[in-house]
């Protein structure tokens, strides 16, 4: 299981709701969840399987950005 963070402009409840049914039905993604509170509305993915550019081609298909976040 690999840990993908990325900084979004998923700013809210709404935007979440929008997102999730996309993020839910993505091949390997075990789980996922956005830090609204964060300034850089951080993106945090369970990834098993999924790769990044994956990830943003989902996020971009349906209007939002997101940025890959070096994880440590």
């Amino acid at each position: 299981m690999k840990t993908l963070k990325f900084k979004t402009n998923i700013n809210c409840g709404g935007c979440v709701s929008k997102v999730t049914p996309f993020l839910d039905r993505q091949e390997g993604v075990n789980a996922w969840k956005v830090d609204t509170n964060n300034a850089d509305k951080i993106l945090t993915i369970e990834s098993n399987g999924a790769t990044e550019d994956e990830v943003k081609a989902t996020l971009q298909k349906i209007g939002f950005k997101a940025e890959s976040v070096n994880s440590n």
